[in-house]
């Protein structure tokens, strides 16, 4: 080995041995020389002899989710927005916008512009390219605008979509309207989570009529094999309550008319719409909170003969109370 060999390794040894002095200082108190722990749960790296604090608000750079194997670590990695089932491609295409502004909110020029627009429509070529891709997005557009009216929560959104993506998989969609299948998917995933809008509420949104939205959802639930239970009057009654302005007591009242229905059998057979407005409008006469028939009739869409005959047969039961 050369002279020069031996000075550049000689060299390098020293500075390792440095490092490793540097590194073990760093690992020990400054103060009583103990050894030196990390508290994660309040990002601290304290002594655990005397108790020194040595650094505080230590950054946690690792995910905020937990994986317990390879598969799940992978699939949980991502960057940008979380996939969702309410858009074609879950959210994952770039999206061009549709403001002519660079970065700074500059306007673009009349050739920057024109190149954006280009750009703009192949970009919306890539993201539908067959027909199932178009169709997925105009359903989907169809369920977001209706749930938007009807004032349904993003979870509904969500599961209305993943019901019709399984309508496509599995081909029910030949013979029937996108339009029909994408109604009876939300009015399906309504019911499911417990928020129910009646099939008034939901024709009165949808491009489709009353008869092929009830026979389209009978078809969707047959063949998905769907498990909805019947809608209960009391999910409606919240929803009638506030848009009357009706105070909790009325609200309560009204829930245990319709406990007191359930439990007599009076229920079997009739509107839980009509039901839950005709205890609605007797729990508000009962809390003497006035509100007229016609008030509860334009609320939850039912007429004001459905409401006077359920009416009757609610206060019946409760007690026995004649109306």
């Amino acid at each position: 080995m050369s002279d020069t060999n031996v000075r550049r390794f000689q060299r390098d040894q020293d500075t390792e041995s440095e490092t490793q002095e540097e590194e073990s200082d760093e690992l020990v108190c400054p103060e009583c020389g103990g050894k030196l722990a990390t508290d994660t749960e309040h990002g601290e790296t304290v002594c655990s002899e005397c108790g020194l604090v040595i650094e505080e608000d230590n950054i946690d750079r690792g995910p905020e989710w937990r994986a317990f194997d390879a598969a799940e670590k992978d699939e949980k990695s991502r960057v940008g927005a979380p996939t969702t089932n309410m858009m074609h491609d879950k959210g994952l295409s770039t999206n061009i916008g549709w403001q002519d502004k660079d970065a700074y909110g500059n306007s673009l020029s009349s050739k920057q512009r024109q190149k954006m627009q280009r750009l703009r429509t192949w970009n919306e070529r890539f993201r539908t390219r067959d027909s199932k891709e178009r169709n997925l997005k105009q359903a989907l557009g169809e369920i977001d605008r209706m749930a938007s009216a009807l004032g349904l929560p993003e979870n509904v959104r969500e599961t209305a979509s993943v019901i019709y993506r399984r309508a496509l998989d599995e081909n029910l969609l030949p013979g029937r309207s996108i339009e029909g299948v994408a109604t009876a998917s939300l009015y399906a995933a309504a019911r499911q989570a417990g928020t129910p809008r009646s099939l008034d509420e939901i024709t009165s949104v949808s491009r489709v009529d009353k008869d092929e939205i009830a026979r389209t959802y009978r078809y969707v639930v047959r063949e998905l094999n769907l498990e909805i239970q019947p809608a209960d009057p009391e999910s409606y009654v919240p929803r009638f309550a506030s848009d009357l302005d009706l105070s909790d007591e009325a609200e309560r009242r009204a829930r245990q008319l319709l406990k007191s229905a359930k439990e007599k059998g009076i229920h079997s057979g009739k509107s839980p719409v009509g039901l839950a407005a005709a205890a609605v409008y007797a729990a508000s006469l009962l809390t003497n909170e006035k509100v007229t028939q016609s008030e509860v009739s334009e609320v939850a869409n039912i007429s004001e003969v459905t409401i006077r005959n359920r009416y009757h047969e609610l206060l019946e039961a409760d007690d026995g109370i004649a109306a």
